[in-house]
């Protein structure tokens, strides 16, 4: 018997691992740095060198490179900053895992902290949160059709699955140069910027993929003249660009996640040969999934009447989108700094992290629950202590609509930040209000089991006629009228005709008479 299949490509989890290390180490300030009496603000990095897959664990080294903005000395009212890096090489265990199975890592840091040893030495600790996903292609080969149907009984099935076209990664490089505002003087050095991306959006045209958005820019920085005074600057830069993919049409589903990887800021000089301008230079990096909706007859089960066929059936799972739901979370609270800070003046930078922390399927859909970390750098009223900082971490929860499914269902959520005010109440109380966006993909986990092979032999025929020609039956609960014609080896056809049925349906207690057919 000559088969036709469909070959249905997707991606198979087959493992996952997580840990929590700590990185810690001590740092000697450069020669050419002032010595730090108090650390200001402190934020980090995970970057990922090389990543590999040996023995059912995955390798992976990198390094946490760490930003420091701190006073000088008790008087004077300076402010300076540095960078560092601390290495590290680490495994996770994935026993599934093979040479060159596709594996995720991401490395999120949990809290990062500072401590003073003396005015040279600093000590770095540093609690990293690690996540690796192993991933292996797979084919699924599903039986369409017999070359010869007549040869044999066919029942077949609808099913609507999804097929996976594209999963692959991308950078998408900005490079704009921006000018100081005319009410600014001139840059000296830059002590500290911030880059974060807002409302990042991505769209399919056939061949490409566009992205857009805009990129939020901060620069604090030490002025070239005014006894080289604390000056802040702040702008909006347009993201708008396009990478080239091949499978991009524009009714297929597709999940494009984006990431600011690298932002680097150099200052420049104008045509006057004044520091009054910046190169920024972004490397984002996309994660790009593209799955086609597609419905397949499938053939569910099948037999001959002159001949003996025994199907192998196998498991086999298959993913139905189930819905494609972005929602709008809005978040406000209001924060007081503590007693030990000084007063605030003016806010100068503010910088956003959004985490989601838990999703959790309810009757109603899914509830997100997560932080947004909010820290500020502040003006103060104190000449010998310009800046401050402050931080809040501001909880949120949101229900997004998925429908009810009759099968288990998976979830893919992608969280952005849209946007963030953070406005003055009074000297010592900051109100924050933020907009952020929750992108969702659910599927529905259709588990199958499919005609893998099958096995052709000569019927039985002492078996057969030994068997009644002619048996009464009465439905039961779950029967199906092709199963009925299969068991007592006769066809759906033969049994309606007899039994003067309009349909393939047959109801539990319903009454059937069955003549056993001969091929």
């Amino acid at each position: 018997m000559e088969l036709e299949r469909q070959v249905l490509h997707k991606n198979k989890e087959i493992g996952k691992a997580f840990s929590q290390i700590t990185l810690d180490d001590d740092y000697n300030l450069p020669d050419f740095k002032p010595d730090l009496t108090k650390v200001i603000r402190e934020r980090g990095t995970v970057h990922f060198d090389e990543v590999h897959v040996n023995n059912g664990h995955v390798w992976f080294k990198g390094i946490l490179e760490f930003e420091i903005l701190y006073r000088t000395d008790l008087d004077s009212g300076k402010i300076n900053s540095l960078k560092g890096e601390i290495p590290f090489q680490e495994s996770l265990s994935i026993d599934a895992a093979q040479e060159f199975d596709p594996v995720k890592v991401e490395g999120r840091i949990e809290d990062i902290s500072v401590s003073v040893i003396n005015s040279r030495k600093l000590s770095i600790r540093s609690l990293v949160e690690f996540r690796a996903v192993a991933e292996k292609p797979e084919e699924a080969e599903i039986l369409t059709g017999v070359k010869n149907e007549a040869d044999c009984e066919i029942e077949k099935e609808q099913m609507d699955v999804l097929e996976l076209v594209t999963d692959k990664k991308d950078t998408l490089r900005i490079r704009k140069e921006l000018s100081l505002s005319s009410n600014k003087p001139n840059m000296h050095e830059i002590l500290w910027n911030s880059v974060q991306l807002r409302g990042i959006n991505s769209r399919m045209k056939n061949g490409e993929i566009e992205v857009s958005g805009e990129a939020l820019v901060y620069v604090l920085y030490s002025g070239a003249e005014e006894e080289e005074r604390l000056q802040w600057f702040e702008t909006t830069v347009p993201i708008q660009g396009s990478v080239e993919c091949n499978t991009c049409e524009e009714d297929l589903i597709y999940r494009i996640s984006a990431d600011l990887a690298q932002s680097d800021l150099e200052m420049l000089q104008d045509e006057d040969g004044e520091e009054r301008n910046l190169l920024l230079e972004m490397v984002i990096h996309l994660a790009i999934c593209i799955w086609k909706e597609d419905r397949i007859d499938m053939i569910s089960d099948l037999y001959a009447l002159d001949r003996q066929v025994t199907p192998r059936f196998e498991a086999s799972c298959f993913e139905k989108l189930l819905v494609k739901n972005d929602a709008k979370c809005r978040i406000s609270d209001k924060i007081e700094i503590d007693a030990a800070q000084e007063d605030i003046l003016q806010i100068c930078i503010n910088e956003e992290k959004l985490e989601i922390e838990q999703t959790t399927m309810t009757p109603e859909g899914v509830l997100a629950e997560g932080i947004l970390t909010v820290e500020i750098l502040y003006m103060t009223s104190d000449e010998s202590m310009p800046i401050a900082a402050a931080k809040a971490l501001l909880p949120f929860s949101q229900a997004i609509e998925v429908p009810a499914a009759d099968h288990p269902v998976k979830i893919q959520l992608d969280g952005g930040i849209d946007q963030v005010t953070c406005v003055l109440s009074d000297s010592r109380t900051i109100e924050i209000k933020a907009v952020v966006s929750l992108n969702l993909l659910a599927f529905e986990q259709q588990n199958r089991q499919i005609i893998a092979d099958m096995e052709e032999t000569e019927l039985d025929l002492a078996a057969l006629q030994q068997s009644p020609g002619i048996v009464g039956y009465i439905v039961k609960e779950g029967d199906r009228l092709f199963g009925i014609a299969k068991e007592h080896h006769t066809t759906m056809e033969n049994l309606m005709e007899t039994n003067h049925l309009t349909g393939s349906y047959v109801k539990p207690g319903e009454k059937l008479l069955i003549i056993k057919t001969v091929g």
